[in-house]
């Protein structure tokens, strides 16, 4: 049965290239066509019918669908604002024009010409006197009802997946608008946007494993970044008060429902503000971009409401712990006490860890699933937080927030460490627990040690993970759903025939 299907299609795709070549040897070479002037689309003219009832407009895009009725046809096209029937005859566009029009396949791209009316059964369409095969399709789209749903295909072929479902489309453009929203926003606030480099010797600013690759001309290995910080807070010793980047950054670390190797990261960086100035920002920010692009403040993801029109509450890591898995770290005074507390509340822990990384890792484990509604969890421990100012009247501690919707970091935020002796000795205590096998560790970095040397004001920044923010404000269930061309894994097509992609 396979291989009947097979050849069938095979036929059906030979049957194509051979209307191409037809269409060719007649000297109506649809690749041959440059241009074709557009005056409205879809939705355009559905919304403003009214006005546009009888006028003459030019549309274009791509047929979804034919239904041949003799001298008279009907078509549906779909351009990027949706579908608009087209009611084309033979006695409005000539008989020759016409009899191409029958021989054209569903994905061929196509433009008419024609006037705005209205069906008998009240349909807006438009009446064709012109049309014009754009494009010829060679391949076959997907069965019409049950469209393209097999998830894997979904995001190795996103053009397909964009043309038959138009939830998709409407998605992506949501996060564009998302995006255009946070830009607005901090344009508003006087932020300055930048580009930082990509291709870094040093690649820090968080914990992370960085992607290596080597640098021909100068023969010199580099790595792919793993976050803005460090370049962005040299800005910031240049005399740019406040500045932003939203760019990629690559981590090298699996692939799962909120992973991706490459993600879009936003980090900025304001003088003479701290964390909690952070905190004011993030909540606004937040409210204002949910605001635009909703309408609400608002939102539903996976069935459960969150109200970012009401304060962000806001705790110690501390109390988190606390309240959820019942250890008071005030009682905790030694990595011992630590270590029999993880013991008893089953948290695996390695040896090279910390006092201040247990702590961290209590967090993850009781805590983390309950931050449902928009919240700010204060003052990290030290020994996570390398970059960070101490808390003044507790070293332990710094002047940290991660912020958390739907169970999940949203951003990181801290008042910016900008004592140049202090980040040399967090940079060393770094070197210490990379040599000690984590591989997450950040390394020395003497170009930004000799920045803070010039002089750093206090300063306030943040990381926004912008794809997790596009979930749930699309209510999108995996951050590959929100990336236009997600990674995925290659396999190897049988033959000699180039690897492919594969989840």
């Amino acid at each position: 049965m396979a291989g009947t299907e097979t050849q069938n299609v095979n036929e059906l795709l030979q049957i194509r290239r051979d209307k191409l070549t037809e269409l060719q040897e007649a000297g109506k070479n649809p690749f041959a066509i440059t241009k074709y002037d557009v005056t409205h689309h879809s939705a355009d003219i559905k919304e403003g019918f009214d006005v546009l009832e009888g006028k003459e407009v030019c549309i274009a895009g791509r047929m979804m669908s034919k239904r041949i009725m003799g001298k008279a046809s009907f078509c549906h096209v779909l351009d990027l604002k949706g579908t608009i029937q087209c009611y084309v005859a033979r006695d409005f566009i000539g008989e020759e024009p016409y009899r191409d029009f029958k021989k054209m396949d569903i994905g061929d791209i196509i433009g008419i010409k024609g006037t705005v009316f209205k069906t008998k059964t009240g349909e807006i369409s438009v009446h064709a006197t012109e049309l014009v095969l754009l494009t010829k399709s060679l391949q076959i789209l997907p069965e019409k009802y049950h469209g393209l749903t097999n998830t894997d295909l979904r995001y190795r072929q996103r053009y397909v997946d964009l043309i038959m479902n138009p939830e998709v489309k409407e998605t992506f453009i949501k996060r564009s608008r998302i995006i255009s929203a946070i830009r607005r926003y901090l344009d508003q606030q006087g932020f300055m946007e930048v580009e930082t480099p990509m291709l870094v010797s040093n690649a820090g600013g968080a914990a992370a494993r960085p992607f290596e690759t080597h640098f021909n001309a100068l023969d010199e290995d580099v790595k792919l970044r793993i976050s803005l910080e460090l370049y962005l807070k040299r800005l910031i010793v240049g005399g740019l008060e406040r500045v932003y980047e939203i760019g990629r950054v690559f981590r090298n670390e699996g692939v799962d429902t909120r992973h991706n190797p490459e993600f879009t990261l936003m980090e900025l960086y304001q003088a003479y503000t701290d964390y909690h100035g952070m905190m004011d920002l993030t909540e606004n920010l937040y409210r204002y971009v949910t605001q635009e692009v909703l309408g609400t403040t608002k939102i539903v993801y996976n069935g459960i409401e969150m109200d970012l029109g009401k304060p962000f509450a806001r705790m110690t890591m501390i109390d988190a712990v606390k309240q959820y898995s019942g250890v008071d770290w005030n009682e905790i005074h030694t990595l011992e006490d630590a270590r029999a507390a993880a013991k008893a509340h089953h948290v695996e822990y390695e040896e090279r860890h910390k006092k201040g990384e247990i702590l961290n890792l209590f967090f993850e484990q009781f805590c983390e699933e309950h931050m449902i509604q928009p919240t700010f969890i204060m003052d990290h421990p030290t020994d996570i937080s390398p970059l960070t100012k101490m808390k003044p009247d507790n070293p332990e501690y710094v002047e940290r927030f991660e912020f958390f919707m739907n169970g999940w970091e949203m951003a990181n935020a801290y008042s910016e460490l900008n004592d140049p002796i202090d980040q040399r000795h967090r940079f060393a205590l770094q070197e210490e627990q990379f040599a000690a096998g984590d591989e997450e560790a950040n390394h020395t970095d003497e170009d930004f040690l000799n920045a803070l040397e010039i002089g750093m004001p206090p300063t306030g920044g943040i990381g926004f993970g912008i794809d997790r923010m596009c979930m749930l404000l699309t209510d999108s269930a995996a951050i590959r759903d929100v990336l236009l061309f997600p990674t995925m894994k290659r396999i190897e097509k049988q033959g000699n025939e180039e690897e492919k992609d594969e989840d």
